[in-house]
């Protein structure tokens, strides 16, 4: 269903993305047909050297989408995205086809104007011819859009992979992948449709801006001092409440770090508590449990933990990360202890203790279960990083 509808979605108006056939009069002597121009295909100016490191970003009514070009698999693609991008060309055009959890269309000119909806994703074509390269159609590829058995008929017409797209390799050509963002395509996607795959409501590409990419800067919280560490807290907001945490950096520092990076950045917004064992653990942060897919930003932030095992006593209010079988494999799973736990001493690495809300985790404890998991969603809404004073 979805790969016809996403053959639907390129080729739908194939008759119009050919050059449109000339009113012929019909004079009352034979007159010879003029041969149709042929198209005059762009070239690039620019060097494949001088388009390296660039990004697009663009502002959508739903938020900023930032792609990182790529020059060297389809340099004239590259070339003509910039040249209309600085031209304002994108400006104002709607995202003006949409599948859901699949792919988003967007960059023809002709979506400028309510008026032309009929005529929308016939505009911006018959430009750049095919450029093939090894590049997927997988998550947050973007990809230039063209009309059926016909290559060589692209434009400033392009889509985005939402998920990954295999039947459109080598049919459509990669020039592009979503930096940031992707979570901003994935909503576009699930946008309310007409008959026509059109969105109702328009999700306009305000504006489109061509930068250098920024250079990576140092990790979050990666040269603070144990002690400087030591003067954050944490308060995970739960839907029972709240819970305060302080930190262990002379005992966990790495754990610490890594904790303050994740909750920093929200990835354990909207996560649940997956696992309550009365007398035993609370715990966390599981992945899977999270209500929406992380970002970009977020996901690489997620990497596995050497263990910092430790002489702190597992006794209620511990918090310490969770791992499988491999010491090394904890990342983001973290559990609170409801009381002493001597098997767990030595073996799970503690990195904090709750100061305040041991209240509420005395009514996480108590929440029905079927097995191991709550019956009713506990969530975490939010973990807020606080720093006192210095006073």
């Amino acid at each position: 269903m979805v790969n016809a509808a996403l053959t639907a979605l390129m080729v739908i108006a194939v008759a119009a993305q050919q050059p449109a056939p000339r009113p012929i009069p019909r004079p009352a002597q034979p007159a010879t047909a003029k041969p149709v121009p042929a198209p005059q295909f762009f070239t690039a100016a620019l060097t494949v050297d001088a388009m390296k490191g660039k990004q697009a970003v663009l502002d959508t009514d739903l938020g900023a989408i930032v792609i990182d070009l790529l020059p060297e698999a389809a340099p004239n693609h590259v070339a003509y995205f910039i040249k209309t991008a600085q031209e304002g060309g994108y400006n104002g055009t709607i995202f003006h086809r949409v599948i859901k959890d699949a792919i988003i269309q967007g960059g023809d000119p002709l979506t400028k104007d309510p008026a032309k909806a009929d005529a929308y994703g016939t505009g911006g074509l018959m430009v750049l011819r095919a450029e093939r390269n090894g590049e997927k159609n997988t998550r947050g590829a973007v990809s230039a859009v063209v009309g059926a058995n016909n290559p060589d008929s692209g434009g400033s017409q392009f889509f985005i992979c939402v998920t990954n797209q295999p039947a459109l390799d080598g049919v459509h050509d990669v020039f592009g992948r979503v930096a940031e963002g992707i979570l901003v395509a994935q909503k576009i996607s699930e946008a309310p449709v007409d008959e026509k795959g059109h969105p109702v409501t328009r999700v306009t590409v305000r504006s489109v801006v061509i930068r250098d990419k920024p250079a990576p800067g140092p990790e979050p919280f990666s040269s603070e001092t144990a002690a400087e560490l030591g003067s954050y807290r944490a308060v995970v907001e739960t839907s029972l409440g709240n819970i305060a945490l302080e930190f262990l950096p002379d005992k966990a520092p790495n754990h610490v770090r890594n904790f303050l990076r994740l909750a920093q950045a929200g990835v354990y917004d909207g996560m649940a508590f997956h696992r309550v064992v009365k007398g035993f653990v609370a715990q966390t942060g599981y992945l899977p449990s999270r209500a929406e897919p992380l970002s970009e930003s977020q996901q690489r932030l997620v990497h596995n933990l050497q263990p910092e095992f430790n002489d702190t006593k597992h006794v209620k209010g511990t918090v310490s990360m969770a791992r499988g079988e491999d010491p090394a494999s904890a990342d983001t799973s973290f559990f609170i202890s409801f009381g002493p736990n001597g098997v767990l001493d030595g073996k799970y690495t503690a990195f904090a203790r709750v100061v305040d809300g041991l209240p509420v985790l005395e009514a996480l404890e108590n929440v029905p279960v079927n097995g191991e998991a709550p019956r009713d969603r506990v969530e975490v809404r939010h973990v807020r990083i606080e720093r006192p004073q210095q006073h």
